[in-house]
């Protein structure tokens, strides 16, 4: 089975020009379902000075002027905004898209081990933390966090009026008008590999997210595919009800070898695939997308 696609520009050391043009590019072309950026403040990589745009005010633009795709970012930091007022901005943003969100939604910084279960890659960002004011949490209450962030989102989406009193979280008498325009919210994407996290995933995501190589490596997502399937299967949930999403990025030297790694990908279980382009953009990078990556799969 041929998965489906999407691409991801990471707004970090890119003029916005450059990802409105890519994004209004990828509007046009059927073959790329949706389109998504990221959620951090500071460059995690190259010079530390370097231009970042904050996620969800770009996407607030990039909805505005696109018509088809599909949006949402990979993945929101739930620590770096309140759950009542994402509820706000999210519910607005699938107004103006005309439901068109993805809710994509990560525990956000979490103090824990690197290397666990073969993740490889850069410190999501601990000078972010101190820069902006963030508190980085242990991993436990990022999870029970973000839980309780999932049941202020959807009673907002559904609920005319709620009161909410959790551990983390109190709301009094919350009133979220408009709503969104998908009936029940956008469809809930939640990134991460860990196993409490897949546990959340399971219980809560219609789509499921995870890095591909050399972020993770093949082993680490067959194991964690596998692990994702049990936690379906503890609470009495079809497996097959989630979308599982890898995130890759693009080779533009060597596209073979980014296409070797996506039918691997799909061989293991992904239905979806976010491409993700490394900056700078070439020109018409959309359309050398589907025919390098894309249109073999067909």
């Amino acid at each position: 089975m041929s998965p489906t696609f999407g691409l991801k520009t990471t707004p970090m050391h890119v003029p916005y020009a450059d990802i409105r043009r890519v994004w209004l590019e990828a509007d046009e072309v059927p073959q790329l379902r949706d389109a998504w950026l990221w959620d951090h403040f500071l460059p995690l990589r190259g010079p530390k000075d370097g231009d970042v745009l904050e996620g969800w005010t770009l996407l607030t633009a990039l909805a505005a002027q696109t018509s088809r795709l599909r949006l949402g970012l990979l993945v929101t930091n739930n620590r770096a905004r309140h759950p009542a007022v994402l509820g706000k901005i999210a519910s607005t943003l699938d107004v103006i898209s005309e439901g068109r969100l993805i809710m994509g939604l990560g525990a956000g910084g979490t103090v824990q081990a690197a290397g666990q279960h073969g993740i490889q890659g850069p410190n999501p960002g601990i000078e972010e933390y101190l820069a902006y004011g963030l508190e980085l949490v242990p991993p436990r209450e990022g999870l029970d966090r973000l839980r309780e962030t999932i049941e202020i989102l959807r009673r907002m989406w559904t609920e005319d009026e709620f009161d909410f009193h959790g551990r983390y979280y109190t709301l009094e008498r919350n009133r979220n008008s408009p709503k969104p325009v998908q009936a029940g919210g956008p469809p809930l994407l939640i990134g991460g590999w860990g196993d409490r996290m897949l546990r959340l995933v399971a219980q809560y995501a219609d789509q499921w997210n995870i890095s591909g190589p050399p972020h993770t490596d093949l082993g680490t997502l067959a194991d964690r595919i596998r692990r994702l399937d049990a936690e379906c299967e503890r609470i009495g949930r079809d497996p097959a009800t989630i979308s599982r999403s890898l995130q890759q990025i693009v080779s533009y030297d060597d596209p073979a070898a980014t296409r070797a790694i996506v039918r691997e990908a799909v061989g293991l279980g992904f239905d979806h695939i976010v491409l993700s382009l490394p900056s700078p953009y070439p020109e018409r990078v959309v359309p050398w997308l589907v025919r390098e990556i894309i249109d073999p799969f067909d």
